[in-house]
């Protein structure tokens, strides 16, 4: 059974109808362009075919009842003012409520059932595809206009200023703004949309290590103070303002460590509009080869790899028909990405599973993914 019969079906047990509406929303995995998002840079994601779904009918009151079949817990709240209560799924629920209403929407309620089967925690954007179902859900029952990017930009509010965590805006632009069988280069500054089509000779495979990121948000946190130091040293606003060649000019007068976190930044900013135009051109070596040096930057300059990330990795690369492949996310474990050519795709993903866990004893979670829609009602 899929995850939409299994929603839908709970739902009519659970409410004595048929939903009336059914959204979905998926997870993304990053190509290239890693930790270049809150510099105002280049990201090249693509929105991949695992996915959140709701199915849900509107109601004739001010409430809002969801259950979680993944947590096997319900939350039922009353339109207007809302507090914190913890850090669990419903604060995600409860944060998109607060967004629209600051933002001076007026919401109408509904009832519904939800799952999930992006991974969690895996940095394939478990949050932003919850955030962006529960605001399509949101839209539909209330006649709100769906407008990508203003609603990717109340998704990061969410993040921000309700779940406390200080993300760019690249994973609710990808998962509200998606598109099938592209990529998007986003421009972090003017969230200018580009699609990029992915090219035909290729498969992306998500390749989840099995390790979940540690303290992540002080590293996170961390990386972003020393950019904003390397951004204010060249006198700009971020370090999506300096171009190779007036970093190297002036690189030595920097200290060593901010040196190398904007040395990362500055070059992958380079590789991702490159990118853009390997695959616009088919070009899939090159592609592989910017992949491969993205990976090698944020193993040696920007330090966000660990040891299952590096050594996935090198697996990929050694087998045949691996373009190239990469750590995405945020680094500190999660998951890697290769591009492989889809004939090898069957080979590749049960070689790396095994040599994987010969290496490391975790098992991989391995997905052969397609670049899919964004957030929509089906």
């Amino acid at each position: 059974m899929t995850l939409r019969e299994q929603v839908e079906q709970d739902f009519r047990k659970r409410f004595g109808a048929a939903p009336t509406v059914v959204v979905r929303s998926p997870g993304r995995v990053n190509l290239i362009g890693e930790h270049t998002d809150y510099n105002d840079g280049f990201v090249l994601p693509i929105a991949i075919d695992r996915e959140v779904w709701i199915a849900l009918r509107p109601r004739d009151d001010r409430r809002v009842v969801v259950h979680s079949l993944d947590y096997g817990a319900s939350l039922s709240l009353e339109l207007g003012p809302l507090s914190h209560a913890g850090s669990d799924w419903t604060e995600y629920v409860k944060g998109v409520v607060w967004a629209l209403q600051e933002a001076g929407h007026s919401l109408k309620g509904w009832e519904g059932v939800m799952s999930g089967e992006v991974p969690r925690g895996a940095g394939l954007s478990s949050s932003a595809a919850v955030e962006l179902a529960v605001q399509r859900a949101f839209s539909t029952v209330s006649g709100l206009p769906w407008k990508p990017s203003e609603m990717a930009l109340l998704g990061q509010k969410v993040e921000n200023k309700w779940i406390g965590v200080n993300s760019g805006i690249m994973d609710q632009m990808i998962v509200a703004g998606g598109r099938k069988g592209h990529a998007l280069l986003i421009d972090c500054r003017s969230l200018e949309l580009q699609p990029v089509p992915v090219p035909a000779g290729a498969v992306v495979v998500v390749l989840d290590t099995g390790t979940r990121r540690g303290l992540v948000d002080s590293a996170y946190n961390e990386r972003r103070s020393q950019c904003e130091e390397a951004a204010r040293f060249f006198g700009v606003k971020a370090l999506r303002d300096v171009d190779a060649r007036t970093f190297s000019a002036r690189q030595n007068e920097l200290e060593p460590l901010v040196r190398r976190r904007a040395r990362h930044v500055i070059t992958e900013n380079e590789r991702t509009v490159q990118a853009a135009e390997a695959m616009r051109a088919g070009d899939l070596t090159r592609l592989g080869r910017l992949m491969d040096a993205s990976h090698d930057s944020l193993r040696d300059d920007f330090e966000v790899t660990n040891d299952a990330l590096n050594t996935i990795v090198t697996l990929a690369r050694a087998q045949p028909g691996c373009f190239g492949a990469r750590m995405t996310g945020a680094g500190f474990g999660g998951c890697a990405v290769a591009l492989v050519a889809p004939e090898r795709s069957a080979a590749f993903v049960q070689t790396v599973s095994e040599k994987y866990t010969q290496a490391t004893g975790n098992t991989p979670q391995c997905y052969v993914c397609q670049a899919a829609d964004g957030a929509s009602v089906v």
